[in-house]
């Protein structure tokens, strides 16, 4: 049974995602920050099904939360043959003026160092060269990151940019080494990440507006991910996957 690690992954797009891989043969680790009871009720969907999974406490932005986490997972699972690169922050609506110094560190923090943490481990355990099976790598995005998100997220809009440069670099570094980097650019998703940022109807307001007249599911972004994750994308590596409904 493969053995994929997903961080940020008891709620919303991870979750979605923990619970699809797992429906698809998947062994799964799911990584939390701090909602313990999101990630039991996570691995609980998963094990009532069939599925095998655990879930790993860790702050992906602490080295050694990091390594710790995937240590722990191919302990076991075994040797890890997928990483989804998912948790993520956002804060309220701002503009860059009136944002602290202390929002623009965490942010960062989390959503490019962690990430950049992330993606090196995996990069380290599935690296043929380095003792291990090759795989996939799969980092969560967001159509923010080309829309910019004034008056709202420049600061989160920049952070995704980040990936997407990430993506097409580490794609290249390890295209040798039986290791695909891909990424995914979600839209106005329904999930929890909103109301964290203090608009929980943000969604389903401005869901409207898109082309597709609705905020998208995170299952629909899940199927995206799983994707990517399997041979049915064997040649596809450096690419970014924009699930936005058009927007």
């Amino acid at each position: 049974m493969p053995a994929l690690l997903i961080t940020g992954g008891s709620r919303g797009i991870g979750r979605a995602t923990a619970l699809l891989a797992a429906q698809r043969g998947w062994s799964v680790a799911v990584n939390y920050r701090a909602d313990a009871a999101a990630a039991q009720s996570t691995i609980a969907a998963i094990e009532s099904r069939g599925g095998r999974a655990l879930a790993l406490q860790g702050e992906v932005s602490s080295e050694g939360d990091v390594v710790r986490m995937f240590e722990a997972a191919q302990a076991a699972l075994g040797p890890l043959t997928g990483v989804v690169v998912n948790a993520g922050v956002v804060g309220p609506p701002q503009t860059l003026a009136e944002m602290s110094a202390e929002r623009l560190k965490r942010m960062f923090d989390v959503n490019v160092l962690g990430a950049y943490l992330c993606a090196r481990e995996a990069a380290r355990r599935l690296s043929r060269s380095r003792g291990g099976q090759g795989g996939a790598i799969v980092l969560v995005s967001s159509i923010a990151a080309r829309l910019g998100s004034p008056f709202e997220y420049v600061d989160y809009a920049g952070s995704k940019a980040a990936l997407d440069t990430l993506t097409v670099g580490l794609a290249k570094e390890l295209g040798g080494e039986g290791v695909r980097v891909n990424a995914v650019r979600p839209g106005l998703i329904d999930t929890e990440i909103h109301a964290s940022g203090g608009q929980p109807d943000r969604a389903q307001r401005l869901g409207s507006a898109t082309p597709m007249g609705r905020p998208g599911q995170p299952e629909e972004v899940a199927e995206a991910i799983l994707w990517l994750l399997s041979e049915a994308s064997s040649y596809a590596t450096g690419a970014v996957l924009d699930i936005g409904g058009g927007r």
